[in-house]
């Protein structure tokens, strides 16, 4: 991943020099904000993800830094995501808590997947799953579950109906020592919903009652 530096969301008025915003800017990162970065930019992912540092949004919270994700298979993109940390020192009222982690994840489905009821309860419990398989404490967790559907017409009608998710959710990180999240923890297991949305099976867990969905054959239309 490329370095931190410059993915920190920038409040200034823009009457300095760039290197000048720059400088202060980094020097008025918090500690805590700076060592959980620094643990999303140091995780160990899964290799059909490809991620790297996006542009944060800039008026969630005085710190924030965004990361974007696609499951890859060949030249196919099985699945894609954002995942925003977002940190005020003062704290936040509905966060619980000084962090706060934002994603949307989305992929197109197979018909018969598609056509499950129960789809959007089994892809909340996968957030929730991988975030307690590892044993991580969070709280304050809410989210969306949208499923949507395309019939194509005229020039397009040679293109089969697709269905695609969309999962947004956001939660608040339990913070450990020095006030500082688990937050490679946290990647890692929002890793796991991003894959398993694009029909991988979970890593290291080989249970026959764990449901995946199925890969999608051909990439992704936006």
């Amino acid at each position: 991943m490329a370095p931190a530096q410059g993915q920190y969301s920038d409040h200034s008025d823009g009457a300095d020099s760039k290197d000048s915003k720059d400088s202060r800017e980094e020097a008025s990162v918090p500690p805590a904000f700076r060592s959980a970065v620094d643990a999303l930019r140091s995780a160990r992912l899964r290799p059909e993800l490809e991620v790297e540092p996006t542009r944060p949004p800039q008026r969630l919270a005085p710190h924030a830094y965004a990361l974007e994700a696609a499951v890859v298979d060949g030249e196919d993109d099985l699945a894609d995501g954002r995942l925003v940390l977002l940190h005020d020192p003062s704290g936040h009222d509905a966060w619980q808590g000084t962090f706060r982690l934002v994603t949307l994840v989305r992929a197109e489905l197979e018909p018969e997947m598609a056509a499950d009821p129960l789809l959007p309860e089994v892809c909340w419990s996968w957030l929730t799953g991988a975030l307690d398989a590892r044993g991580l404490s969070y709280g304050e967790a809410g989210g969306t579950v949208t499923r949507a559907g395309s019939h194509y017409f005229g020039a397009l009608s040679s293109r089969r109906p697709a269905t695609q998710i969309e999962i947004r959710a956001s939660w608040t990180p339990r913070e450990g020592r020095g006030g500082v999240p688990d937050a490679a923890g946290h990647l890692v297991a929002w890793s796991e919903l991003l894959c398993q949305v694009a029909g991988l099976p979970p890593s290291g867990i080989s249970d026959a009652t764990v449901v995946t969905l199925p890969q999608r054959r051909g990439p992704q239309v936006s």
